[in-house]
């Protein structure tokens, strides 16, 4: 997860805030402060004082690292600053507040009273935080061509490729892209491709950028062809269709002829700055992300009465499944609005008469209405049936994700970048239509889902491995590959002793960017951002 790692500002304004100075308004500063765990808290930013206000508006961003996949616990407090000390234990406290950064990214504006202690308001004062990503969400996109390229090799034509380098801040050339080689050809024709704008040219359109053309080797000593320097500046002139080349430059071979003009021409075919819209900018524009959990009932878990169990509940009245869906839906939560979760079992024999075992029961029994409010109310839930159910088999994952799958699908008419699919499987794992599963994954990597799977308890999950593309392409049972990878696995038992945010993060760092990766197959901005240049 490349990109994963944003930085968000934030901006912060107040209302109402106590007077505490006599005579006069407080001169309010504001201090964030990060959770180091167990009320521990760090400074990371505060804003300048405003002085005679108690309504202020800061003009100092305060700006810190983004994480989807853990927690990033936030407190804002406010204090009346009378002294020139930076030490805040000296000045007047007028009132904080505890939120999550998911909260603020994903309400994007965010109004809260504020509190002196947990339970006890501040007056009528209030705090509205705003977050922006900071970061320059263009891409290039670029297409080179070249004419009359010197020939290197002595058996056969040139196997050219570009590299495209930016002057760094310290003068040095930094690599910041290079193409296919195209095979046997002095007039080739290279792929289009985009680069971050950041990482081109720093964001700088006249930044100095060198272009090398170079003969392939297999043995990694590659020919120079020739050079040429350029800007982005000038190479956006082929956009307007006005033609912009260059003749590729081979300082030895200018030495040594005066009558000496190129090694050929490299021209550009096409150029365009692109709008790449982040995770965030789809948090931030509107999307939502649904939460789903199937939890695995069949009989390979061991009877729930017994302490052997993967379904025994422990005298604290957890268990692998409970600890597991706490680590997760902690996260997720903060992203959905309603919060309200479809939850199902599968591989259970149901009451009244437990005929066959069923593959996709709602987890509270109301199969119209199987949302649960908060995970809360799924762990409720989960604690009311498992005395009720008959753990049976075989274990079927095809049903339920084909069940999260029609949903996604009818979202996905929509045409607008709203609505994100995320299905949490708990299982022990062993896995029984495994073709019928593969074709319902492959089938899905085309909707707005993700799914993550969490293994529970001893067993070898080597059948989750396969869903879980990272060793090669998951392909259906006629063939068809993935349009991108969706499936995450984990092994609950690697994070049995880590903290409870280890295995969230773990499951959750690639739901970013198969978010983004879906919208961008479709060709969707966020729903509420006009967009500044075309959709990459």
């Amino acid at each position: 997860m490349a990109d994963c790692l944003t930085k968000v500002e934030l901006s912060i304004s107040c209302t109402d805030l106590l007077d505490k100075d006599v005579g006069s308004k407080s001169d309010p500063l504001c201090v964030l402060l990060q959770s180091s765990g167990s009320d521990t808290w760090t400074e990371l930013a505060r804003t300048e004082r405003v002085k005679n206000s108690s309504s202020p508006s800061f003009s100092q961003r305060l700006r810190l690292d983004y994480h989807f996949e853990t927690v990033q616990n936030l407190k804002l407090g406010v204090y009346d600053i009378d002294n020139s000390s930076a030490d805040l234990a000296d000045d007047d406290y007028l009132g904080g507040v505890e939120l999550t950064l998911g909260q603020i990214v994903s309400s994007k504006t965010l109004t809260r009273p504020l509190q002196l202690k947990k339970g006890k308001p501040a007056g009528k004062g209030s705090i509205t935080v705003t977050a922006e990503e900071v970061k320059d969400n263009r891409a290039i996109q670029l297409e080179f061509e070249a004419k009359n390229l010197d020939k290197k090799d002595t058996f056969g034509k040139s196997d050219p490729f570009l590299e495209f380098f930016k002057k760094g801040d310290d003068g040095k050339w930094q690599l910041v892209h290079r193409t296919e080689v195209v095979k046997n050809n002095l007039n080739p024709t290279w792929k289009k491709f985009s680069v971050p704008l950041q990482t081109f040219c720093s964001s700088d359109l006249d930044r100095p950028l060198k272009v090398d053309c170079s003969d392939y080797d297999s043995d990694g000593t590659h020919d120079l062809i020739g050079s040429f320097s350029t800007t982005v500046s000038e190479l956006q002139k082929a956009a307007s269709g006005a033609p912009v080349s260059f003749d590729c430059i081979h300082p030895d071979k200018q030495k040594k002829k005066k009558s000496y003009k190129n090694s050929g021409v490299v021209s550009v075919k096409s150029c365009e700055l692109l709008t790449q819209f982040s995770f965030l900018d789809y948090m931030m524009g509107g999307c939502q992300i649904n939460f789903t959990v199937g939890i695995d009932f069949t009989g390979s878990n061991g009877d729930p009465r017994s302490p052997n169990s993967l379904h025994y509940m422990s005298p604290d009245g957890l268990n692998q499944y409970l600890s597991a869906l706490w680590s997760v839906g902690h996260v997720v939560r903060d992203y959905d609005t309603d919060k309200l979760f479809p939850a199902f079992g599968f591989g259970a024999k149901l009451p009244p008469d437990y005929q066959a075992a069923n593959h996709e029961f709602a987890l509270n029994f109301n199969p119209t209405n199987p949302y649960c409010r908060g995970i809360e109310g799924i762990v409720e839930a989960y604690r009311m049936v498992i005395p009720q159910l008959r753990l049976s088999g075989p274990t079927n994952f095809s049903p339920i994700i084909n069940h999260v799958a029609s949903l996604a699908a009818q979202a996905a008419q929509s045409n607008s970048a709203s609505q994100y699919f995320v299905l949490l499987i708990l299982t022990d794992g062993e896995i029984t239509d495994l073709d019928q599963t593969r074709d319902a994954v492959v089938r899905a990597s085309r909707l707005p889902l993700s799914i993550i799977i969490v293994g529970v308890g001893p067993a070898d999950f080597k059948a989750m491995e396969l869903l879980d593309g990272d060793d090669g392409v998951l392909r259906s049972t006629v063939g068809e590959a993935v349009a991108r990878d969706i499936v995450q696995f984990v092994p609950f038992r690697q994070f049995k002793d880590a903290p409870q945010e280890a295995l969230a993060k773990s499951v959750l760092a690639e739901v970013p960017n198969q978010l983004v990766s879906y919208f961008k197959m479709r060709g969707l901005g966020p729903p509420k951002l006009a967009p500044a240049a075309p959709k990459s």
